[in-house]
């Protein structure tokens, strides 16, 4: 009885899929070199997603205009190989992390994925046509309202935004098949890990604020187990907390 539902929805999900990995006309000839050097990051260091990118992570990476993801709306800076500051002391992550972070989260259309760290709304964007649900936190409110209202406007129908500390997670809309955390702490939030579904993977950069950290795959089994693997070096942005929480 519940093969009509579920069929239902794989076609649903596959007309959004369709439209979302629609390649805009603007920014045509930087967004194909993008392309080509997330492709050449792939082949230079191998330990990041193990010498490999999936075709619908580089049809994701092509499909969202990520000019509009940062000030100005350049093309040029749009698809820069290079992280872009978008105020509050918060970036847009380099192209080649965003598409890295979204492989080793290995997603799938049926997942539910939260993201903590939404910035400017451009990994959520990223990982709207690969599966079913985003949920994304931003510890910053004027960027949560941004984020939300520039989604809204390109189409990302299945991404929900919450202006909040992250660190907690988001239990109302999970579990998660799959957490990706933009932002650097010591140590992975229990309150995420206890929210991984069992098969989850998250994806995080862990190390100290300011200096290079360890960009990190764990990977609940299961049974529970909690296993975890480095895959190599990164830079990001603090991992703010709100002001009423201990750091």
């Amino acid at each position: 009885m519940r093969a009509r539902p579920i069929a239902f929805v794989a076609l649903a999900f596959l007309a959004v899929a369709d439209a979302a990995f629609a390649q805009p006309a603007e920014c045509a000839r930087e967004r194909d070199e993008m392309l080509d050097t997330i492709r050449a990051h792939v082949w230079s260091s191998p330990d990041f997603t193990g010498g490999k990118m999936s075709d619908g992570v580089l049809a994701a990476m092509r499909s969202v205009p990520r000019q509009r993801f940062v000030p100005g709306g350049a093309c040029a800076e749009g698809y820069a190989d290079s992280p872009v500051r978008i105020g509050h002391g918060q970036t847009v992550s380099q192209p080649f992390v965003v598409a890295a972070m979204t492989e080793l989260a290995a997603v799938a259309p049926a997942h539910t994925v939260l993201e903590i760290g939404t910035g400017s709304g451009y990994q959520a964007a990223v990982l709207s046509p690969l599966v079913s649900k985003v949920c994304t936190i931003e510890i910053v409110g004027e960027l949560a309202t941004g984020a939300a209202l520039l989604l809204r406007e390109l189409g990302y129908g299945n991404i929900h935004v919450r202006a909040g500390d992250g660190y907690r997670g988001w239990p109302e809309c999970g579990p998660f098949d799959a957490v990706i955390v933009t932002a650097a702490l010591g140590h992975v939030p229990p309150p995420l890990i206890e929210q991984l579904k069992p098969g989850g993977r998250l994806v995080m950069p862990v190390g100290e604020p300011g200096r290079t950290q360890r960009l990190t795959v764990l990977e609940k089994s299961a049974t529970g187990e909690i296993s975890e693997r480095i895959v190599g070096l990164v830079r990001f942005v603090p991992f703010t907390r709100g002001r009423d929480q201990v750091p």
